[in-house]
């Protein structure tokens, strides 16, 4: 087992199939683990309700989703809109321009998952969604994957501002530029850690 502490940045790299996506499911609650236990401030995650885990834990997934309706209801995960909040989550994720670029602004409808977007406009919005909120701990399933340089850069900072909040981030990623903002790096391979 490992243990992560207030804002701490892992890294989690190796190759495809090696169960980084598996352990970042577990990690958030989304897959229940077969033996062991996920604990966030020592709570076994199977003790708390979903609307708990989305409170405190955010979690941009490997092959992100968005719901059917406006930018800010998608950042908002379809909850009350916090004005303040959405606007905190869009400029620590860096998507405020972009969403301001968009036709309605925050009022965008996305489209049924996202499809009025590009992949890299999803990707953003997404970790914004992640961030919303300022969750203890946030876990990044390949942010970067549909990201150009700029967006890479914002997605940097992004983990950079999370760190200095004191949120524990666990970002997976193929890309280098990653650990540059990482006080951990976790190699996996067949299910396990390597080092």
């Amino acid at each position: 087992g490992f243990a992560l502490q207030p804002g701490q940045v892992l890294a989690l790299v190796g190759a495809s199939g090696s169960g980084k996506t598996t352990l970042a499911r577990l990690m958030v609650g989304v897959l229940p683990p077969a033996y062991g236990s996920v604990r966030l401030d020592g709570a076994d995650l199977r003790m708390w309700s979903v609307a708990d885990r989305g409170r405190w834990i955010g979690y941009v997934p490997q092959n992100v989703s968005l719901f059917a309706g406006t930018v800010s209801e998608n950042i908002a995960r379809l909850g009350e809109v916090d004005p303040d909040a959405l606007l905190d989550a869009a400029r620590v994720a860096g998507a405020h321009e972009l969403i301001l670029r968009l036709p309605q602004g925050y009022d965008t409808p996305v489209g049924e998952d996202g499809g009025r977007l590009s992949g890299g406009q999803r990707q953003r919005i997404a970790l914004a969604r992640a961030v919303y909120g300022n969750p203890a701990l946030a876990v990044l399933d390949e942010p970067d994957a549909s990201l150009d340089a700029e967006g890479e850069q914002a997605l940097l900072e992004c983990v950079r501002q999370l760190k200095a909040r004191g949120t524990t981030v666990v970002v997976v990623s193929q890309r280098r530029a990653v650990l540059g903002v990482a006080d951990l790096v976790a190699v996996m391979k067949d299910g396990k850690i390597e080092r």
